[in-house]
């Protein structure tokens, strides 16, 4: 059952503090996020130049030198620190960033309570804008509403009447520069996203690759190893020339088959046949001495599943090539279901490792599902099971063996 109070991460939420780590210099994309970075110092740099105007003003004034002195030395580091915090304040933690907006506040709003002018809290517009950049939404609006609401109240208080140019100017402002550094947040993390698709898309192009070229020399290699093996005892054996060359025909034969399916499978194009499978299946068995027990036919397989069921069936008689000391293979395979089953050693088998990882992983493609297991009377069974219920059923055949059509259940079937 879904957890209605749990919010989704990827949610907006107004208590969330902005996070600006695609900021942090990422390898190969250093220019794309500094450009950002850049964007949002140079639109607040652009805007605080009002501040001269203020310092202007402040020094035509009639208060005392040393006053008048410390007011534009205020507005001074005022003006620096619209420079400064955009460019460091998203990296810093939560402390550091309602530090940062503390400070900005003090010194904006400075300058208008030493001197007495409610009209210099417009400049405070900067260090909302700079809330709205570090701050949860919520509480860069409650500062923004506050301020005005200070301002409005100040100027009602102390002149009789409210400029509202003025107040509209802070609020404008504001939201122009909250404007652009939402937009800059936006675009990063766009950026960001994208980059990362980009990451999972190679990586699960590489295990793609790596799970196809797994199957495809897992299979032949192993075939050739065995082969070789065949091939060294009957010259050390017998010395028969003609058979050995035979094999060695063979082991050439495969050889250029596996570099043929490495080029297709490196090309994309790559198509496995089930009836291709199951002959280099009895050609692989038979030169390991394992008896082989294979269906003649696949045809009562639904076309949509051979495929993967080609899969399922060298990535089983590989593990029994190289994991098994069974004597005896036996492949059955139904409409939507085939079963490779031997009759080693139950302490012999594959386990769960790469190749029934990647077989898996394919079934799972299709909706398909896999299933292994050791036999309690020796032996290891591996089922692969299509959706039956997506494909429709095969009309019945009366003369093919009912054997070959059942099932897998429990048992292997064929077997006492």
């Amino acid at each position: 059952m879904i957890d209605m109070g749990v919010r989704d991460p990827d949610e907006f939420s107004a208590y969330r503090w902005p996070d600006w780590s695609f900021w942090k210099d990422q390898p190969g994309r250093h220019g794309a996020y500094d450009r950002g970075r850049v964007v949002v110092a140079v639109a607040m740099a652009l805007a605080s130049l009002t501040l001269i105007v203020q310092a202007v003003d402040i020094a035509h004034g009639t208060r005392s030198a040393p006053l008048t002195s410390l007011a534009i030395g205020l507005v001074a580091c005022y003006g620096v620190g619209c420079l400064l915090a955009p460019w460091y304040g998203p990296m810093a933690l939560r402390r550091g960033r309602v530090a940062i907006v503390a400070v900005m506040f003090l010194l904006g709003a400075a300058p208008a309570v030493l001197l007495g002018k409610s009209a210099y809290l417009t400049d405070l517009t900067y260090t909302l804008s700079i809330g709205l950049m570090l701050l949860p939404l919520r509480y860069a609006l409650l500062l923004g509403l506050g301020t005005v609401l200070g301002q409005v109240v100040w100027m009602r208080l102390a002149q009789g009447e409210v400029a509202w140019a003025q107040v509209a100017t802070l609020a404008g402002v504001t939201a122009a520069l909250g404007t652009v550094f939402a937009l800059n947040f936006t675009i990063g993390h766009l950026r960001a996203t994208r980059e990362q698709v980009r990451r999972l898309a190679v990586n699960e192009e590489r295990e793609r690759v790596a799970r196809d070229m797994h199957d495809v020399l897992g299979h032949s290699l192993s075939t050739i190893t065995v082969k070789l093996g065949l091939t060294r005892r009957v010259l050390e054996s017998s010395g028969d020339v003609a058979v050995a060359v035979g094999q060695v025909t063979e082991l050439e034969n495969m050889a250029r088959t596996a570099l043929s399916d490495v080029r297709a499978t490196i090309s994309g194009y790559r198509t496995l046949s089930l009836d291709s499978e199951l002959a280099g299946a009895r050609m692989a068995l038979g030169a390991a001495g394992v008896r082989a027990d294979l269906p003649a036919s696949t045809d009562v397989v639904h076309p949509e599943l051979r495929e993967v069921f080609g899969y399922v069936v060298r990535e089983a008689v590989t593990n029994v090539l190289r994991h098994s000391d069974a004597e005896l293979c036996t492949v059955r395979m139904g409409p939507d279901w085939v079963e490779v089953s031997d009759n080693g050693s139950s302490t012999s088998g594959p386990g769960a490792g790469n190749g029934l990882t990647g077989l898996t992983e394919r079934l799972s493609a299709v909706s398909g599902t896999l299933e292994h297991r050791y036999a309690p009377g020796g032996g290891f069974h591996v089922i692969a099971r299509g959706p039956a219920q997506a494909i429709p059923p095969t009309p019945a055949q009366p003369w093919r063996p009912a054997r070959a059509t059942e099932p897998p259940g429990t048992e292997r079937p064929g077997t006492e």
